[in-house]
């Protein structure tokens, strides 16, 4: 018990420098931009006492209520955000969009473990899920869905690191004189942002060390001075925890106090970390460092600036009412530094989230293929996307120098954070009904609940359109555009490659050497099938009638689960008799897996091939007869995983550890009693390392002999080169999608990783024009 403990605590520490940078540094926006314009801080009090207690209710009910003791239960294998509610009711309505899923991947262990056979058995949840399976169109408005939230998760990557660094340097203000403030505020801005965006490159490993200091002495330090504020200036103001003053507030500002809403609903701006990073800690540790620590130092915080307001009604700038104005003097420059680095460290909580969800919306084909770079061999997750980084780091100067004001980027900021909660409440709803198989009055008060509040703050950020909350909708357009067009594309590609697939009598009508010369080594077809023969491979034997002794259609594809366990990572399967030697293997990746490199990408392969080989049951040979359906495929782990089935053997690897090797000439040799076999000597570049007592018979004996030569020959990768046109008679409006943009977008994407590794000397691509 002491040691789960000491767990919880450790990664709760480290949870405050990465999930809760953002929502540490809201104090900083949240005053200031409340009464910019719409209300005045009267002598009364009522506003401020109002604002304090929307502040307060806010924090508990979302962040805290929500997030925390809802929300984070609903995570996906450990997975959270978006994209994992949207898997979660991928996986238990069957409503994905991914045309590529197979029977088979219902029985991985993810989908297993959350009870997807069991959940929504029957009742409502029964018939709601019917009623999303039968109609596309409601899947596709849960796509679309999914996609406006992840929009604006891309967005808040823009404006986040713009609001938070601004608002930091803005207490320049109160350091330095008037004249020379308004010519370095937006300057040193821009460089430290520039600043920040360089330094991506380097991954947050290196200084992520310093993260979660930094936040602790930051929430150490606005909590101190609001409880100084506290005890110096009003230490009544608890009286403001009261709902009651939200009520006149409401009722003395009116429509006014409405609109000021857009500003308060700041406070929880970084609130969704919490849930989209559960993937790199627990549950109980997100709960603890934002229950303990960091709940009571924000409303401290926030508590101290009311108290401070409350006694300070002559400042006529509009400055009277920001964060700095209730700092102590002396205490200005240390804050300000403090502040700033605080500022960097939400930034880039943002912009790594930004990363990661872009590689998910990658992996299940809704966004091309970007570059990915692994910054860390250590840590998982941590990686750069150059393209989306320099596209931020764009829209995030030009955000900033176009403004040039918190109010604006505030406007914007605000309209991004409540588009993604209450996307987050609608699908939470359905996971409820789907996952959860509870009652539907439970997830109707959820949603009335906490979707009403939603709305209150949606409709107040909307409000202000023209006054910045035009940027976060113009973003998501395009990015949604991006993603549509993508989508659609991937899919009508798919589609054609299904119905264009070699008939499988033609196939098997060519007889054992499939009517074309077979030379030496492993042939490696590219296919987005998972079933059937692609077009690609009659179009290669037409032009060219020679092909490898062995053929392998692979197919790497992503299932809507965050993590595919090595054990259950390749589907394998024979098309065609033995004598054909021609085989499936299907590698399946979850939306948060990475993908080895080439040498460890081949080894996998054709060591899965040689399990598959030695452990075919005698059930799966069929008939030739039996070909012309669906082939029967195998679950095979990879070699790390499966340490009793059969590994490669390299040249550098201990001796020692061998119990029988398989050399090129089929002879089973005994390493531990043949150090110096002269079979062994002879032929090392390419051995199977085979368990103790294989039980082998001759036939699997003499395909393994053939798969090592092939393989000792070389492997040549085949692959694709599609052009998507739309077909003649097709509407205006899928000639402009399919000829303009998704041809656009896929000269301009990056080869999928597989294909970059692949060497280029083995490499040959096969043109196709594609009429969709």
């Amino acid at each position: 018990q002491r040691e789960s403990w000491r767990s919880v605590l450790t990664l709760a520490y480290q949870s405050l420098g990465v999930v809760y940078g953002d929502l540490s540094t809201s104090p900083l926006y949240v005053y200031k931009s409340t009464f910019a314009e719409d209300i005045q801080h009267s002598e009364t009090n009522e506003e401020i006492y109002g604002v304090f207690s929307f502040v307060f209710w806010t924090i508990t009910l979302i962040p805290l209520l929500k997030y925390v003791f809802i929300v984070l239960r609903a995570d996906d294998n450990g997975e959270g955000g978006t994209f994992a509610l949207y898997s979660l009711l991928c996986r238990h309505a069957r409503i994905n969009k991914l045309p590529d899923g197979q029977l088979a991947d219902e029985d991985l262990y993810e989908y297993r473990r959350d009870g997807n056979r069991t959940a929504a058995n029957g009742g409502f949840g029964l018939r709601c899920r019917l009623i999303l399976e039968e109609h596309k169109f409601l899947q596709k408005i849960l796509l679309t869905l999914a996609l406006i939230g992840t929009c604006m998760v891309i967005g808040d990557g823009v404006l986040t690191p713009a609001i938070s660094v601004y608002s930091a340097v803005s207490g320049l203000e109160l350091v330095v004189a008037r004249q020379h403030h308004q010519y370095m505020e937006v300057p040193v801005t821009c460089v430290i942002l520039v600043f920040l965006f360089c330094l991506q490159h380097y991954g947050t490993h290196r200084i992520g060390f310093l993260f979660a200091p930094v936040v602790i002495i930051w929430l150490f330090c606005i909590s101190s001075i609001g409880v100084y504020n506290i005890v110096s200036w009003n230490p009544h103001i608890y009286q403001a925890l009261s709902p009651y003053y939200m009520y006149q507030f409401l009722k003395k500002t009116r429509r006014h106090g409405w609109m000021s809403l857009g500003g308060i609903l700041l406070c929880i701006t970084g609130s969704e970390a919490m849930y989209a990073d559960l993937g790199h800690f627990s549950q109980s540790s997100i709960r603890a460092a934002f229950t303990f620590f960091v709940y009571p130092s924000l409303v401290l915080a926030y508590m101290g600036q009311a108290a401070y307001l409350s006694q300070h009604h002559y400042l006529a700038n509009d400055y009277s009412v920001g964060f700095y104005v209730s700092v102590p003097a002396k205490l200005r420059w240390p804050v300000l530094g403090i502040a700033i680095l605080a500022a960097v460290v939400g930034s880039q909580a943002i912009i790594t989230g930004t990363f990661s969800i872009i590689k998910q919306c990658s992996a299940l084909g809704c966004f091309p293929k970007v570059k990915i770079v692994h910054t860390s061999s250590k840590v998982f997750g941590q990686i750069y996307i150059p393209e989306i980084n320099w596209t931020l780091m764009i829209l995030c100067l030009a955000v900033t120098v176009g403004f040039r004001d918190t109010r604006h980027i505030s406007n914007a900021a605000g309209l991004a954070v409540i588009t993604v909660m209450l996307v987050t409440t609608c699908l939470m709803s359905l996971v409820m009904i789907l996952c959860w198989n509870q009652c539907v009055l439970f997830a109707v008060c959820f949603i009335v609940f906490f979707g009403s509040i939603e709305a209150l703050y949606f409709s107040a950020s909307l409000i202000r359109f023209l006054e910045g909350a035009w940027v976060p909708i113009a973003l998501s357009l395009i990015f949604l555009a991006i993603m549509h067009v993508w989508h659609y594309g991937t899919l009508k590609k798919y589609e054609f490659d299904v119905q264009n697939k070699v008939p499988i009598n033609w196939f098997l009508s060519l007889g054992a050497n499939l009517g074309i010369v077979r030379v030496r080594g492993i042939g490696l077809i590219h296919t987005e099938l998972v079933s059937g023969i692609p077009s690609v491979f009659s179009h290669f034997v037409t032009n060219l009638p020679a092909f490898h002794q062995v053929l392998i259609l692979f197919c790497i594809k992503y299932v809507p689960v965050p993590h595919v366990r090595p054990g259950e990572r390749f589907l394998v399967g024979r098309i065609g008799p033995k004598e054909y030697r021609v085989y499936r293997c299907i590698a399946r990746y979850g939306y948060r897996d990475t993908l080895v490199d080439d040498v460890e990408f081949e080894k996998e392969l054709v060591c899965s091939i040689a399990e598959f080989i030695r452990s075919e049951a005698p059930e799966l040979l069929s008939s030739t007869d039996d070909f012309q359906s669906e082939e029967k495929m195998a679950v095979i782990g990879t070699a790390s995983a499966n340490l009793s089935g059969i590994r490669i053997w390299d040249d550098e690897e201990d001796d020692d550890e061998i119990d029988e090797v398989m050399t090129s000439d089929g002879e089973m040799v005994n390493n531990s009693n043949n150090h110096h076999s002269p079979a062994v000597a002879l032929r090392k570049r390419v051995r199977f390392v085979l368990p103790e007592s294989p039980n082998i018979d001759d036939e699997a004996r003499r395909e393994l002999r053939e798969l090592m030569e092939a393989r000792e020959a070389g492997l040549a990768f085949i692959l694709g080169h599609f052009y998507v046109k739309a077909k003649s008679g097709s509407s205006c409006l899928k000639k402009i999608v399919i000829n303009v943009g998704y041809d656009f977008l896929r000269r301009n994407s990056r080869a999928p990783t597989y294909a970059i590794s692949f060497p280029r000397a083995s490499t040959l691509e096969v043109g196709m024009v594609y009429h969709v």
